[in-house]
């Protein structure tokens, strides 16, 4: 497991996941969830897996990334 700046600490799938997220962010400038059943993130599970793997704290995720990646 990595630790976050923010202490938060996440595992290799939710980091794969993350990164894919960001590459999202830096090619179409945002992610919603609804990003998250198209591909790539389809291939990996969707936002079923998404859900999975972040419960309650996925939409403040994406807006924490939204935020910090597209500004």
């Amino acid at each position: 497991m990595d630790k976050a700046k923010t202490g938060t600490v996440f595992t290799q799938e939710q980091l794969a996941w993350l990164n894919l997220m960001r590459d999202q962010i830096a090619t179409s400038l945002s992610i919603e969830p609804d990003d998250l059943d198209l591909s790539p993130f389809n291939q990996r599970g969707g936002l079923g897996k998404a859900h999975q793997l972040f419960g309650k704290r996925l939409p403040e995720l994406i807006d924490e990334l939204n935020e910090a990646l597209a500004a």
